[in-house]
């Protein structure tokens, strides 16, 4: 029966089968995320959904480079168990298994790349809203309670950075990391000119880290009001970490800054006032705020 010849090879097939089936079943064996002892809430750092994306990142380069090989080496194992069933050897059809693994070899290789190129973006990002996270701690102080900083606030459909709560006002912080262009003596180009509707930085510019961090203050305001009843002085503050900056016009309601000493620079920042009363409102909104998000995130959501 000439479809056994096709069908008979399959069992060399099982083994590569069984370790697929395990590489798919262990994608989400590491999973960095952390949960309180006391009240099962995901504990948040200052770049938490970076870290997020970092962990799913991995994951999905273990996946790419594990899976890789077994379906690489497929076609090859499948030919060899054709060579033994078959009747007549056909090397048009043992060059066609070797063509498949050789494309399936070059598609997983690209997916490393991207899968590394990813990981090192995110882990640029993750470093610059570290370094801005560490820079707001330092509005935090014992004896000073006004001062109140949270990390990954959630709006409607997205995530804000930081939010900064002080007694003259809200900042609402947002950070974008940026690779450095060199000259062509080896020199680097760490300059950056604001404008009203565009970041110009050396080669290229963009409009959408001003209109995203413009969007999500005027979110948080129209939320705060909703929640607390009144307007609350608000600011949208945008870090470049190890660029300097030169201002040709900022958008309203916006500043740009590298973030270095950006503790100092909030601190003296005064917007409005806000008495007491407002201020615990807008601290105890923003943390009912993560409270249902996380409430209603998954205990066991999957990593990808």
């Amino acid at each position: 029966m000439a479809w056994l010849e096709y069908l008979l090879p399959l069992i060399f097939l099982f083994p590569l089968g069984a370790m697929a089936v395990i590489v798919i079943a262990l994608r989400n064996l590491h999973d960095a995320r952390v949960r309180s002892p006391f009240n099962a809430r995901p504990l948040r750092e200052p770049g938490q959904a970076l870290r997020d994306r970092l962990d799913r990142a991995f994951a999905a380069l273990f996946l790419d480079g594990a899976l890789g090989p077994i379906l690489s080496l497929a076609p090859l194992v499948y030919g060899m168990g054709r060579m033994l069933f078959a009747n007549r050897q056909n090397w048009l059809e043992w060059a066609l298994y070797g063509a498949l693994s050789t494309v399936l070899v070059l598609v997983y290789c690209f997916l490393l790349i991207r899968d590394f190129q990813l990981i090192r973006r995110i882990k640029l990002g993750l470093a610059c809203e570290l370094a801005v996270g560490q820079e707001l701690e330092r509005l935090i102080h014992p004896e000073a309670h006004p001062y109140y900083v949270f990390h990954d606030v959630p709006t409607d459909t997205d995530t804000i950075d930081h939010v900064a709560v002080t007694p003259h006002g809200v900042f609402v912080v947002e950070t974008r990391a940026r690779t450095r262009p060199f000259t062509a003596d080896g020199r680097e180009i760490n300059v950056v000119t604001v404008e009203p509707k565009r970041l110009r930085f050396p080669g290229w510019s963009e409009q959408r880290p001003l209109t995203k961090t413009l969007r999500a203050t005027r979110w948080l305001g129209e939320w705060l009001e909703s929640r607390c009843g009144a307007p609350v002085p608000i600011l949208g503050v945008l870090t470049l970490p190890g660029w300097d900056i030169i201002c040709a016009g900022t958008p309203e309601g916006l500043m740009v800054v590298s973030g270095e000493s950006l503790a100092q620079q909030l601190g003296e920042k005064t917007l409005g006032h806000i008495d007491d009363d407002m201020h615990d409102k807008v601290i105890a909104a923003l943390i009912e705020r993560a409270a249902e998000l996380e409430k209603n995130t998954p205990l066991n959501a999957p990593s990808i």
